[in-house]
């Protein structure tokens, strides 16, 4: 079936697609996963390995990926089907494609569930919502996990306000949301670090996430940060070739991408100070997993001068992180539907949106009534996690490198980057055996379980 006609959009300017990608990259990962890995795994030592491989393996690979989605100019599977065939590579490369579309929509649909955990606490602290002990914050999540029509409810509202963005169009919908969402973001991020200055303990924050000791870098510590610096872009998905598809030839791949990638480290390090300067002010622990945000947390906004309010300004954090990032899960498969079946954007949107919802669902019963219904010890939510954040997203992240280090050829490559040749040559070196063995390194540990 042949592309469609229709006139491609691009960005209105450079600062817009950085905004956009910002946003992307900018989600549960930086403001939720970074803190609260950081905080299990020991702080600075994890910290410090995750600044060094997000420009050792997560810059090369952003601007490898940016690098196909301008190249191909379309929806991930016509880019690589279009880039393999001027390079006189295989049409098989256009699987990678559809292996990052599916995964992106995969990880909507539960990434959709826990953005609705966070719909709903920020409900809760609109109405002056409260827990007065360790137990009852608990009790207060697993209250949640086990009222399916609750965790609905707010699945359905989260998913509602992304695929009501991703339907307005590339412009009109998805850089203008940016636009909006991503400055209110950075100025929430600094008054909650302030915050965290003023009514935390900033100095016990800050000696946690950099006050870096030998002994407490352990493989274990060292293959988490790494793999956290992939995830934490938002790369393997084709959320971020689905992007570059709509960006000039004018704009520097590398220049956006150190814009893209320094914006996501300083996100997750003011997070940090700022969750953690509450964590220690108020002698709760920085290593309590996932729940340091849903159940530490509301415990320290409940015992603070102003804590109702900082818990509004927190929450409402978190969901501007998670929108931006979930609407860029979707742009992909609703990009191919437009170019490839010629569908209109609203009804593509709202269709993919549909399938999402559902399967969504499915996630949502998971906890409560299917949570007897397990394979291999793991429910529905966790099994997709683990399918798509263990096995396609790094597959994907590594064919990506392979396709452009390798496959691509270097006068392709060197034509679309466009670095001087010194620069270039690090790159692409880089990106053709360092990117690979960290990749496969994480692949290998987390697939066996061997590292969280």
């Amino acid at each position: 079936m042949s592309q469609s006609a229709v006139p491609r959009s691009t960005w209105s300017n450079r600062w817009a697609f950085i905004l956009v990608t910002i946003g992307s990259s900018v989600g549960l990962g930086n403001i939720w996963k970074f803190p609260y890995m950081a905080g299990s795994q020991g702080g600075s030592a994890f910290v410090l390995v995750y600044l060094i491989c997000v420009l050792l393996i997560g810059l090369p690979l952003l601007m490898a990926e940016i690098l196909i989605g301008r190249r191909g100019k379309g929806n991930p599977v016509s880019s690589l089907l279009k880039v393999a065939e001027e390079t006189g590579n295989s049409s098989w490369w256009g699987v990678l494609g559809w292996v990052g579309m599916l995964g992106a929509l995969l990880i909507l649909s539960f990434y959709s569930v826990v953005s609705g955990w966070i719909v709903d606490y920020l409900f809760k602290a609109l109405t002056g919502f409260r827990v007065e002990t360790a137990e009852a914050a608990r009790q207060s999540f697993d209250t949640l996990l086990g009222n399916p029509y609750q965790m609905a409810l707010w699945h359905t509202v989260f998913l509602v306000l992304t695929v009501g963005v991703v339907a307005r169009g590339v412009v009109s919908g998805i850089e203008f949301a940016n636009k909006t969402l991503l400055p209110c973001l950075f100025l929430i991020l600094a008054l909650l670090t302030l915050w965290g200055c003023v009514a935390g303990d900033m100095p016990a924050a800050w000696h946690f996430m950099f006050d870096f000791k030998l002994a407490d870098l352990t493989p274990v510590v060292a293959l988490a940060a790494v793999g956290h610096a992939f995830f934490s872009l938002s790369l393997g998905m084709g959320a971020i070739m689905a992007y570059g598809s709509y960006l000039d030839r004018k704009t520097s791949i590398a220049h956006t991408s150190l814009w893209v990638v320094a914006a996501g480290m300083l996100v997750g390090i003011l997070a940090g100070l700022a969750i953690f300067s509450l964590t220690f002010r108020y002698g709760l622990q920085p290593d309590e997993g996932p729940g340091l945000i849903l159940q530490t947390l509301p415990l320290a906004f409940s015992h603070m001068p102003g804590g109702g309010l900082l818990a509004i300004f927190f929450f409402l954090l978190v969901l501007f992180a998670a929108w931006t990032s979930a609407i860029s899960l979707t742009e992909p498969f609703v990009a191919w539907l437009t170019e490839r079946l010629s569908i209109h954007r609203p009804i593509a949107a709202w269709g993919t949106g549909l399938a999402v919802w559902l399967l969504g669902l499915a996630s949502c019963l998971s906890f409560n009534w299917w949570n007897d219904y397990r394979l291999f010890g793991l429910n529905l939510f966790d099994t997709l996690d683990f399918l798509t954040s263990r096995i396609m997203m790094p597959l994907s992240g590594l064919a990506i490198a392979i396709f452009v280090g390798w496959a691509m050829g270097r006068t392709a490559v060197a034509d679309e980057i466009r670095l001087n040749r010194h620069a270039f040559t690090l790159w692409l070196n880089v990106l053709r055996f360092l990117v690979p063995v960290g990749i496969t390194l994480v692949f290998v540990f987390r697939i066996f379980g061997w590292m969280e």
